[in-house]
């Protein structure tokens, strides 16, 4: 019997972006949503790009970006740049008609915690920011993976768009 894709709704490609000032770490799952794994690192000023054309290619249909907080849970800098990357983000995917969600997780020492796992590793400090924001993005999305997993509900917050009313004949 084929398989109904109204029963299997959680079964696609979720994408993890850490955003930088100079570096953007972008991770994908696998279909299932089990296992967060490296993609690469893209040079933020083509980051946007390089997410609308892996979720294209992807077929992701949620895009996690991390928001980094305080450890008092208040947002600053870092958080209102992740949120502007996020907007430019879901501009770009609508221009290229990619159905994808946004959604915000806290990302909280997520790149201080890459950099200890690759000391842990061996890896030199000089050699970690090759990889460190893709670890980092690999850390966002399977904290969001394991919250999916174990509420059964799409984890952190949905970026809320306007809907676009270009073309509509009103």
């Amino acid at each position: 019997m084929p398989e109904d894709p109204q029963e299997t709704p959680r079964r696609f490609v979720r994408l993890g972006v850490d955003v930088g000032d100079v570096r953007v770490g972008l991770a994908r799952s696998d279909l299932d949503g089990l296992l967060a794994t490296p993609v690469e690192t893209l040079p933020r000023d083509g980051a946007v790009a390089g997410v609308v054309s892996h979720a294209r290619e992807l077929e992701a249909r949620a895009i996690m970006v991390g928001l980094p907080r305080s450890l008092s849970g208040q947002e600053g800098p870092a958080a209102a740049k992740a949120r502007a990357f996020a907007d430019e983000l879901a501009d770009a995917l609508q221009a290229q008609g990619v159905e994808a969600e946004i959604r915000f997780v806290d990302e909280r020492l997520t790149t201080v915690t890459a950099h200890q796992a690759l000391h842990r590793s061996g890896r030199k400090g000089r050699r970690h920011r090759s990889v460190v924001d893709q670890v980092a993005a690999v850390m966002i999305l399977q904290q969001a993976l394991e919250v999916e997993r174990s509420t059964g509900r799409a984890p952190g917050e949905l970026l809320e768009t306007a809907p676009d009313t270009e073309g509509e004949g009103r």
